[in-house]
């Protein structure tokens, strides 16, 4: 599972961070980007699903991985 964060989307409300800490970070202006390459560890797994949930703009996508 990897997550993506869609720059154009993201707004700044930083709910994923909020939630999520070790999946997400913010940039200088106040914008969520995923962290490292977006890798979700199996135990993380249901904060990047909450995140997701969480997002107003719908700017995190989970991208399941084969």
């Amino acid at each position: 599972m990897r997550i993506t964060v869609d720059s154009e989307r993201c707004q700044g409300h930083n709910r994923c961070y909020a939630i999520a800490p070790e999946l997400f970070d913010v940039d200088d202006l106040g914008y969520a980007t995923a962290t490292g390459d977006g890798a979700v560890p199996d135990d993380l797994a249901d904060k990047a699903r909450l995140a997701v949930a969480n997002c107003p703009e719908h700017a995190i996508a989970i991208v399941e991985e084969a």
